[in-house]
């Protein structure tokens, strides 16, 4: 059996040289899971000869993780004294948070490639390995000496497993097997998915009696059928698929809102209207615990829009869905937009609606998510042949707004956008409303956008009969190949993105949206090189994974830092004699503000 190891070994090791030439392995060879990480972490441009690990000397030594696995790594520091092996604890985002070693030569071994309490061992800074495959894929796995993407990690192998909280669902962290590699390494899996259920019963034990009894309530409901369910705490939302595929988060604050008005009244039915302009059917329950009141169970019916009567399920579905249901879930394009978003879908289908029967919208989200795109787009749909006519309330050319709104077209195919409406001087409020008010009597579309919540000075509240919230950018992330495509038709023609270029851009957090988007393509399509554009031609501070907001003076200096590095095709040594540095502090300035380099650096 050794020496099939060690025949395996040998060529996953000639597979992967070949990966990294740019040359497939052959189909079977490496596992997919395997190559898939492989991918990836050339995709991120992980070093294969060299780690460089964030560092947190400072974090939580008493969080509920560490609490939770304390215990169940107690037990097995014991179990696994003086043994080749090492049991790991990390958070969901990949820190270590706890290390037992069983033999000081595995220790240090490990102190040396920076497995250590403090470090992070995610998949986008060591590329693969158990860990990380587990954190990003969430599900357990082995990754076995050759198989690690880094090749000063091959001397060992590992098995991890994602650690659930049973009451969220929500992945908390991952718990990690390490050992020399040899015979027992195959035995890691089944061991390390114990101490995980170990851990996860841990802290479903930990949990609040309120968690437990609104997790109870939730799964009885949806064991039989699959109607949409949601159910609703101080700190808690569980929804099933049925649910989580209709319902934005704002429309969790309206029915926790509306079950809350109900109080303990039993199994009462209630029409609510949601943030989209929809409405839905909820029968409402509190559910009690030990401790008092837990919070509300939900069941749901979505009004089918033939009948406009709601259907309440009240078994398990034996046919196919109802023709509003499908309708729900089919993409809604608007002209020119683009994505598939339950919430952007929903919004998209919202605003299209009242364009169609010409409903005053208030659109409200964060700045540059696309709000007057989304007005623009419906209207054209309407089959307008004018764009809708915009008046910036917080334009600062001393513009008189009422004055503005009543000199633009009006008409039935005609729009009228208000933007920034929280910036409506009080004096003006009046003035504007009735401007408005005229607008809409001469069958002008009225949408007003609003950046944050939906608090609309008061002279205004009655101009707007619906309002819809537009999700931000991070929150739809799976939208983003499809959104980059679309900003780089209104580019030009002809100008493309390399593969590598989309994980650099998901790893944002985006605070500007699809605007700032745009214009992160827009500088790097003008100063691109070739015919597409690769992750060199990104602006810097794309290529940091930084957590924490930088000075001005940080910021110019990572920006250096990521420029040298690029300009020396990723070669750490020239960099740092081009910036009269040493290569540690190249090395030590990278961990500090997240720096990743493409594939091939």
């Amino acid at each position: 059996m050794l020496g099939d190891s060690t025949a395996r070994d040998r060529t996953i090791a000639r597979a992967r040289l070949r990966f990294l030439e740019n040359t497939e392995p052959p189909a079977g060879v490496v596992p997919e899971g395997i190559r898939n990480s492989w991918q990836r972490s050339k995709y991120l441009g992980i070093g294969t000869d060299e780690l460089v690990v964030p560092y947190q000397p400072e974090y939580n030594r008493e969080s509920r993780l560490v609490r939770a696995s304390t215990p169940v790594l107690d037990r097995l520091e014991q179990a696994l004294a003086g043994s080749d092996a090492c049991v790991i604890v990390t958070d969901r985002k990949g820190w270590v948070r706890d290390r037992r070693v069983g033999e000081k030569r595995l220790s240090a071994h490990l102190d040396r490639v920076h497995l250590a309490p403090g470090f992070n061992y995610a998949e986008q800074f060591v590329g693969t390995n158990g860990i990380g495959v587990a954190l990003e894929e969430r599900r357990p796995n082995v990754v076995q000496g050759t198989e690690h993407f880094n090749e000063r990690l091959q001397n060992v192998s590992c098995a991890a497993s994602p650690i659930r909280n049973s009451v969220t669902g929500r992945v908390e962290g991952a718990v990690n097997l390490t050992c020399w590699n040899g015979p027992a390494r195959m035995l890691m899996a089944a061991l390390v998915q114990e101490a995980a259920a170990d851990i996860e019963r841990v802290l479903y034990e930990s949990s609040s009696s309120h968690q437990r009894a609104l997790l109870e309530a939730f799964q009885q409901v949806t064991h039989y059928g699959d109607r949409p369910v949601l159910c609703l705490g101080q700190d808690l939302v569980l929804a099933n698929s049925a649910a989580t595929a209709r319902l934005t988060g704002d429309d969790h604050r309206l029915l926790h809102e509306a079950a809350a008005e109900l109080g303990h009244a039993p199994r009462v039915r209630k029409e609510v209207r949601l943030s989209g302009g929809g409405t839905v059917l909820m029968r409402c329950r509190q559910v009690d615990s030990p401790a008092g009141a837990a919070g509300y169970l939900l069941e749901l019916s979505f009004p089918d829009r033939s009948t406009g009567l709601a259907l309440p399920r009240t078994g398990p579905r034996t046919g196919p869905r109802s023709r509003a249901e499908r309708e729900a879930a089919r993409p809604w394009p608007l002209p020119g937009l683009a994505g598939t978003d339950p919430a952007w879908n929903t919004v998209s289908r919202a605003v299209a609606r009242c364009a169609r029967e010409r409903t005053p919208l208030l659109l409200h989200g964060e700045p540059g998510t696309g709000k007057t795109a989304l007005a623009r787009a419906a209207l054209a749909l309407t089959g307008a042949a004018s764009a809708p006519t915009v008046v910036d309330a917080q334009a600062d050319d001393g513009t008189d707004l009422a004055a503005a709104l009543l000199a633009a077209p009006a008409g039935p195919d005609r729009a009228l956008v208000l933007r920034r409406v929280e910036a409506v001087p009080a004096g003006q409020g009046p003035a504007v409303a009735r401007a408005l008010d005229a607008a809409a009597a001469r069958g002008t579309w009225i949408v007003g956008t609003l950046q944050g919540s939906p608090d609309v000075p008061e002279p205004l509240r009655n101009c707007f009969v619906e309002a819809a919230a537009v999700p931000a950018l991070r929150h739809r992330l799976a939208d983003l190949p499809a959104l980059v495509e679309c900003l780089l038709r209104r580019i030009g023609a002809g100008v493309a993105c390399a593969p590598e270029v989309l994980p650099l851009l998901r790893r944002q957090d985006w605070p500007g949206n699809v605007r700032e988007l745009d214009l992160a393509l827009r500088r790097a399509a003008a100063g691109r090189r070739t015919y597409r554009i690769e992750p060199r031609d990104l602006p810097p501070s794309l290529h940091s994974a930084g957590g924490r907001s930088l000075s001005p003076w940080e910021a110019s200096e990572r920006d250096t830092l990521v420029q040298a590095l690029l300009a020396a095709e990723g070669n750490k040594l020239l960099a740092a004699q081009r910036l009269g540095i040493s290569r540690t502090t190249i090395y030590r300035k990278m961990r500090a503000y997240g720096i990743t380099l493409p594939g091939g650096h």
